[in-house]
């Protein structure tokens, strides 16, 4: 393992909240330094995941995302304003992080993610957090992810609900089954129009900004070690009705990637 980096006098005074804490303290600080997340999305989760993983030191933040700001993303996606119209989001995004946090590298890739690109995006990052607002970029990613053997940290949201788990498909559990890959929890992707997009349903801005928070959570808690996992879990969340609740989900013997037929067992 490569020696972590030290901390100057500043970030020291920065970070002394983490530090503080038993289960990052200085240790698990400068490893947040020393690691690099890849960002998809800019938007509705992405802005909190992206302003908390900044604060928090990661040190390095690789954002993906091709869009551009429009009117009506300024109801959830807090890192822009009205004079931001039109704008790319990854360029403005990389902007906000500088601005929170200099210590931070920032790698834009204003791109979007095709079966082409998205190894070669992800490959020299040590986390993903994927929040990405479609299918195909979600199975694309969490595929990508499993065969690069990256952690994936991934959420999504609807009008009042939200979800979110993370991955280690390349790994085994404690008792030695396979870990579980996204197609285990989703098997295959809905057929298109059955499932609402949040331009056609709507969402409810603090429900991005919650869920983003809580992707930022558990990448730190990737990176540092703390706590217990969300692999083999699934957090979901029902604002309408204040509602939170946790399902385990297993591995499926069935399943493409790491199934018994795949060849691909870890």
């Amino acid at each position: 393992m490569a020696e972590l980096p030290e901390l100057n006098a500043e970030e020291i005074e920065r970070y002394a909240r983490h530090i503080l804490l038993r289960d990052i303290g200085s240790p698990g600080q400068r490893k947040l330094k020393a690691a690099s997340v890849a960002v998809v999305g800019a938007g509705g989760l992405g802005a909190p995941l992206l302003l908390y993983l900044a604060a928090a030191g990661v040190g390095r933040l690789k954002i993906i995302d091709d869009d551009r700001v429009s009117l009506s993303n300024l109801q959830r996606q807090i890192l822009f304003a009205d004079e931001d119209i039109g704008a790319p989001k990854a360029i403005l995004a990389a902007e906000a992080v500088r601005k929170l946090n200099p210590n931070v590298a920032c790698v834009v890739e204003p791109v979007r993610l095709t079966p082409l690109n998205v190894m070669a995006l992800i490959g020299d990052c040590d986390v993903v957090a994927d929040g990405s607002d479609n299918f195909d970029t979600r199975y694309l990613v969490s595929d990508a992810c499993f065969f690069a053997r990256k952690p994936l940290v991934t959420a999504a949201v609807g009008q009042f609900d939200g979800s979110l788990t993370t991955l280690r498909p390349f790994e085994r559990t404690p008792d030695g089954a396979p870990n579980p890959t996204y197609r285990c929890l989703f098997p295959q992707k809905p057929p298109p129009g059955a499932v609402a997009t949040c331009a056609e349903a709507g969402v409810l801005g603090a429900l991005t900004g919650m869920v983003g928070a809580l992707m930022a959570l558990e990448v730190i808690r990737e990176i540092v070690g703390f706590g217990r996992s969300m692999v083999g879990r699934l957090a979901l969340f029902d604002l309408a009705n204040m509602r939170f609740e946790t399902l385990s989900y297993g591995w499926d013997e069935d399943n493409p990637l790491n199934g018994k037929a795949s060849g691909k067992l870890p």
